[in-house]
């Protein structure tokens, strides 16, 4: 049974100077980010030597309390139980009053959004290449021509990984998946055409680059893997054993069933 970290939440933010002293509060890899209205309310010493708390710090502008490994669990624990603000509220989920179009809307636009302003300076470069060759100022087979080019049009190669990336802060779970849908073994087994099996379950291969669907739902898929695993994994081995069983579990699903299935979209 997962172990409830209320009681923790509760003591952090009674200690860091209650709710009302808090303006915001983001999470990294192992700790609770507190951006504070008056930081001489902190009990430091208290906090300090409150069990499940490591050390606390100020660095940054922020009171920053070490949890470890747990530090998520412990974030959603602090969000539930008080009001305080998430740090980036395109991450705070609010679904009470919305349908389910405006669901899907919302969590499109917080997957794409991101990724628009590299999108849009990839697509003006390939558009100024395109008028330099038609002006003769550059050639295709000129070295400043490919190097330009390889800038504008990797972010389109590469798109799963971005959108792995940007779905993974949307979904709240770890980006990791799409790497292997690129890996370079891979994209030759496709490019020559190899047959590939997986425990004899044969693996219908398919480009990736530049694809959108597959990556996405994968990364949704995975989000709700990663909850049910954090959940019954025990905390002494969560930090390696829940990404060894996403990987495990995930990349083969998705060469095998979501990436060929979502293709078709």
């Amino acid at each position: 049974m997962a172990k409830d970290y209320t009681s923790l939440a509760k003591k952090i933010v009674e200690n860091i100077g209650g709710e009302n002293n808090v303006i915001s509060l983001i999470h990294c890899a192992t700790r609770l980010r507190f951006k504070l209205i008056d930081e001489n309310k902190v009990n430091m010493d208290v906090l300090k030597q409150t069990e499940g708390v490591i050390t606390v710090m100020k660095a940054g502008g922020q009171v920053q309390v070490v949890i470890g490994n747990k530090v998520d669990t412990v974030y959603d624990a602090v969000l539930s139980c008080t009001n305080i603000n998430a740090g980036n509220s395109e991450e705070m989920e609010d679904t009470g009053n919305k349908n389910l179009l405006n669901t899907l809307l919302e969590t499109i636009s917080g997957i794409f959004s991101p990724m628009l302003g590299v999108m849009c300076g990839a697509g003006m470069l390939k558009a100024l290449l395109i008028l330099c060759t038609t002006l003769n100022i550059l050639t295709a087979d000129m070295g400043t021509y490919k190097i330009l080019y390889a800038a504008a049009d990797s972010v389109f190669n590469f798109m799963p990984i971005i959108l792995g990336y940007t779905a993974a802060k949307k979904f709240k779970c770890n980006p990791f998946i799409a790497m292997s849908l690129l890996y370079p073994t891979m994209t030759a087994a496709y490019s020559e055409g190899t047959k590939l099996t997986f425990l004899t379950i044969p693996v219908t291969l398919v480009s990736y680059a530049s694809s959108v669907m597959p990556i996405i739902i994968s990364v949704y898929v995975q989000s709700k893997l990663e909850k049910l695993l954090k959940k019954i994994i025990p905390e002494v081995c969560k930090l390696f054993l829940t990404p060894l069983l996403e990987l495990s579990i995930m990349v083969p699903a998705t060469f095998l069933v979501i990436g060929p299935f979502m293709d078709k979209f």
